[in-house]
């Protein structure tokens, strides 16, 4: 019979329940949103210091919530939200309608899906230096939409120095918040760009606080060469060392001998700002600012004593007090980071350095200036040396023309 032939279907076609299994696991997934800007850091990043990327006292965001560690905050959350719903005079089931209004949107702000359902601080100086680094952590937000669909500028007033301003928006008091905390100066700039574009979170806040304005497209180029000459070859070159504007993160520049560097304060919170801001650029961000003067700070750096010329000329204020610790530190940002040598920002710089440590002159210059005339005494001796020379050489010349036979 010619049905007694036929193997069943699944014998004859073995790769049908995997694709079965496959195209039920392919459903079941959801896209990825455009919305999306809140991600868990990278292993190759986070392995370098999971303590930069974990919150040590508050959860702000669904990521780390529920932590056995993170519990003793809840209370005082707790307490900021029945203090809030008293000042606004709105009650909590508007802004629990609000947020609900707003959940699928929320979600899709997380890189991986959230299955959760469900002035006792700030008047402490030390409360604050502890809420503050958790607020700064990549997997630690917030979408900075619902802060600002909560926060109604119109109903919360808020005290102020300026007398024309009685209320200020969200996005107002976080710029004063960090930029203090942070120590970022000439900042008030950004806030025009800050208005016009959409903030994600803290972290893109603080990252956008970073950038200048404007940010200069036509510095960006191919990289040459990997090689750039650390600070102790830069000043046996003769490159001469001097503090860039505050104003400019990535204000490094170079002309006639002279490297300008913005100054860069050494310190753990330095390290878990510039990580999660790396860690979010490198997940989110089409540009790569951060990474860039990451890795160009890497370059510069080499060994304690780049650190110390870096602190002897003011450009780093080293924290940690310890000159090779400060070397450790900046070097450990790097790892884990990626060059893209088609399209960095300090590619034009990098090759303006190379340039001038390969002219021989320069590190001749150079040599005589540290080593022979580095102090009034030592360059008078010199000078003196140099005269005593020349004299006795023209007293030379003048006994042999003396001997020589006159004509008659």
């Amino acid at each position: 019979m010619a049905g007694s032939d036929q193997a069943p279907h699944d014998i004859e076609n073995p790769c049908i329940p995997l694709v079965t299994s496959m195209s039920e696991e392919l459903d079941g997934l959801s896209p990825l949103s455009s919305l999306c800007c809140i991600y868990r850091v990278p292993e190759r990043l986070r392995r370098v210091s999971e303590k930069a990327y974990t919150p040590q006292v508050v959860s702000i965001g669904p990521l780390h919530h529920g932590k056995e560690g993170l519990k003793a905050m809840e209370d005082h959350k707790k307490r900021y939200l029945q203090d809030y719903i008293r000042r606004t005079r709105v009650s909590l089931a508007d802004y629990v309608q609000k947020v609900k209004a707003q959940e699928a949107k929320l979600r899709s702000c997380y890189a991986e899906t959230i299955q959760d359902e469900n002035d006792r601080i700030f008047n402490k100086p030390w409360m604050l230096q502890d809420v503050w680094p958790d607020m700064r952590l990549l997997e630690n937000q917030l979408p900075f939409f619902i802060l600002e669909e909560l926060f109604d500028p119109e109903k919360i007033k808020v005290s102020s120095n300026n007398k024309n301003i009685e209320r200020l928006s969200i996005l107002n008091l976080c710029h004063n918040f960090f930029k203090t905390l942070m120590h970022i100066e000439g900042t008030d700039g950004n806030m025009e760009k800050l208005c016009a574009s959409k903030v994600e979170h803290f972290v893109d806040f603080c990252r956008n606080l970073y950038l200048p304005l404007p940010l200069k497209p036509h510095a960006k180029g191919p990289l040459e060469t990997l090689n750039t000459p650390s600070i102790t070859e830069l000043h046996r070159a003769g490159v001469k060392f001097k503090v860039g504007s505050p104003k400019n993160l990535f204000g490094i520049r170079f002309a006639n001998g002279i490297l300008e560097i913005p100054k860069l304060a050494i310190s753990d919170e330095t390290e878990l700002t510039i990580r999660n801001l790396l860690a979010f650029e490198q997940c989110h961000c089409m540009e790569n600012y951060i990474n860039d003067y990451v890795v160009i700070m890497d370059r510069f750096v080499n060994t304690a004593k780049d650190v110390e010329l870096l602190v002897k000329h003011g450009i780093v204020e080293n924290r940690l007090g310890d000159s090779s610790g400060g070397s450790t530190l900046i070097n450990n940002l790097a790892d884990g980071v990626i060059v893209d040598s088609n399209d960095f920002y300090f590619a034009i710089l990098c090759e303006d350095l190379n340039e001038y440590c390969r002219t021989s002159w320069h590190k001749w210059q150079a040599n005589l200036r540290q080593n022979y005339c580095n102090t009034p005494w030592a360059t008078i001796s010199i000078a003196a040396a140099i005269c005593l020379l020349i004299l006795t050489f023209i007293q030379a010349v003048c006994s042999v023309i003396s001997a020589l036979p006159s004509k008659r």
